[in-house]
C-alpha cells in the first residue's frame, strides 16, 4: 500500500507544539496531535487511525526535543503518511504577508523583525518554523499568518492618532486571531446564509471581538499587539497608556518589569490572584474570582457593543474558543445583555447545522450561536492553493 501524500500543519507555541495531519487538499483530517508542558510537566497525545499516543515525558524536555519528536513520529510512520508541504501558523505578517505564504530565508528574515511586537508568540512561530526546516530539508514550508484576515480594514479603524511617521513605520493597528475568525466566518455562512453584519467573540486565554461585514473584517478589539482588547488569562488587555509611564516613571519599574506584568501577571490572573483559568475561577467562591470574571464580563459586552456599532447594528453574535464554546452558561450570560439589538434568548441551547449551538429563539431578531473553531482546519486550507500553484 502506497503512503498517502499529506499537508502537516504546526502551531508552534512557547510551551506547546500541536500538529495535525490532513490529505493534500484539506479535506480529510488524517491525525492530530500535541505536545504539551514543555519546560514544565511535559506530555504528548496524538489521534491517529495506526495508533494514538498519551504519556507524560522526560523532565528537561525542550521545544526541540518536541520537533524531534514529531519528525520521529513522521518519519515511523513513513509507510503510512508521505508529508508534502508543512503550514505553520504566524501570528503576525505584518501588511506584507496577507495569504499563505511560502517560507524562504528572505520571507523567514523579514518575519523575524516582527519579533518585539508579539514577545509571547512570534518568535515561538519563527524557532518551529527553523527548526522543521532543519530537520525536513527539501520539504515546501507554508506560513498562514492571524493578521491576514484583517487586512481589508478601513482606513480609520487601522490608525491611531498619533504623529503620521509613526503610521509609516508600522506603528498601527493589525487585529489578530484570524485563523480564528476565517473559520468560524466560513461555518457561520453555512448555517445562517442571512447574517451580514456579525460580530464574532474568541473567548480563550487569547480573547478578542471581531466585527465582519458579510464575511470580511472590519475591525477587532486586539490593534497593534496581542495586549489590546480583552482582559485575558495573564495579560491586561486595553490600558490607558498613562498608567505604563506612571509605572516607569514614578514606580521606577522597569521597561522589562512593566512587559512581564502586562503579558504574565495581569487579566484574570492578576486579578483573582488565583488562576488565569476561566473553569478555576468558574467553580471558585472566592470573592476575587468573582471579581475577576465579571471584570471579563463586562469588557466582553463592552466590545460587542462598540463593534455591534461599527456596523451599524448586527444580525448574528457568535462566541468561539475555549471559553466561548464550553462555558454555555456564562457566555449566555453575556449574550443576554445584547437583548436591546434585538435577542430573544431561548431557555436552553439547542443544535444546528455543523455541530453549531444556537442561543436564540427561532423568531429572533438578533441570532446567537456558539460555533467552535479550528484554526488547524483553516490553516491546511489556506495553504492549498498556494501548494497547488507550487506544483503547476
Amino acid at each position: 500500500m502506497r503512503a498517502l501524500p499529506c499537508l502537516l500543519t504546526v502551531n508552534a507555541g512557547s510551551s506547546s507544539l500541536k500538529f495535525a495531519v490532513f490529505d493534500v487538499h484539506a479535506k480529510r483530517r488524517i491525525a492530530c496531535g500535541q505536545i504539551e508542558g514543555v519546560g514544565e510537566r511535559p506530555k504528548v497525545w496524538v489521534r491517529a487511525p495506526f495508533g494514538d499516543i498519551d504519556h507524560e515525558l522526560p523532565k528537561g524536555y525542550t521545544m526541540a526535543d518536541a520537533i524531534a519528536s514529531l519528525v520521529d513520529w513522521l518519519e515511523t510512520h513513513h509507510s503510512k503518511l508521505r508529508p508534502v508541504a508543512v503550514a505553520h501558523r504566524v501570528v503576525h505578517g505584518g501588511m506584507q504577508f496577507q495569504s499563505a505564504t511560502q517560507l524562504t530565508p528572505e520571507v523567514v528574515a523579514e518575519l523575524e523583525l516582527l519579533d518585539p511586537v508579539m514577545p509571547l508568540h512570534q518568535p515561538h512561530n519563527i524557532s518551529g518554523i527553523r527548526a522543521l526546516t532543519a530537520n525536513l530539508p527539501g520539504l515546501p514550508q507554508f506560513a498562514c499568518f492571524d493578521t491576514g484576515f484583517h487586512q481589508n480594514w478601513p482606513p480609520a479603524a487601522r490608525r491611531f492618532a498619533l504623529p503620521r511617521a509613526w503610521h509609516r513605520a508600522g506603528i498601527r493597528r493589525y487585529g489578530f486571531h484570524g485563523l480564528s475568525y476565517a473559520y468560524v466566518s466560513g461555518q457561520l455562512a453555512r448555517i445562517d446564509r442571512r447574517a451580514s453584519r456579525v460580530v464574532i467573540a474568541h473567548l480563550g486565554s487569547g480573547a478578542s471581538v471581531c466585527a465582519l461585514k458579510d464575511g470580511r473584517s472590519v475591525d477587532c478589539t486586539m490593534g497593534f499587539s496581542a495586549l489590546d482588547g480583552l482582559p485575558m488569562a495573564t495579560r491586561s488587555g486595553a490600558l490607558d497608556p498613562g498608567v505604563v509611564l506612571h509605572l516607569i516613571q514614578h514606580h521606577k519599574i522597569s521597561v522589562e518589569g512593566v512587559e512581564r506584568m502586562l503579558y504574565l501577571e495581569s487579566g484574570l490572573l492578576g486579578v483573582s490572584q488565583l488562576s488565569g483559568d476561566m473553569r478555576v475561577l468558574l467553580a471558585s467562591q472566592a470573592p476575587r474570582a468573582r471579581e475577576s470574571v465579571e471584570l471579563f464580563a463586562y469588557r466582553c459586552v463592552q466590545a460587542i457593543g462598540s463593534m455591534s456599532a461599527t456596523l451599524g447594528g448586527i444580525d448574528a453574535l457568535v462566541f468561539t474558543g475555549g471559553i466561548g464554546q464550553h462555558a454555555i452558561e456564562w457566555v449566555r450570560g453575556i449574550a443576554a445583555s445584547t437583548q436591546y439589538l434585538g435577542l430573544k434568548l431561548a431557555p436552553a441551547a439547542r443544535p444546528v447545522r455543523l455541530g453549531a449551538l444556537a442561543l436564540h429563539q427561532p423568531r429572533s431578531k438578533l441570532r446567537c450561536y456558539v460555533i467552535a473553531t479550528d484554526e488547524e482546519l483553516e490553516l491546511a486550507r489556506e495553504t492549498v492553493p498556494a501548494l497547488q500553484r507550487l506544483a503547476l
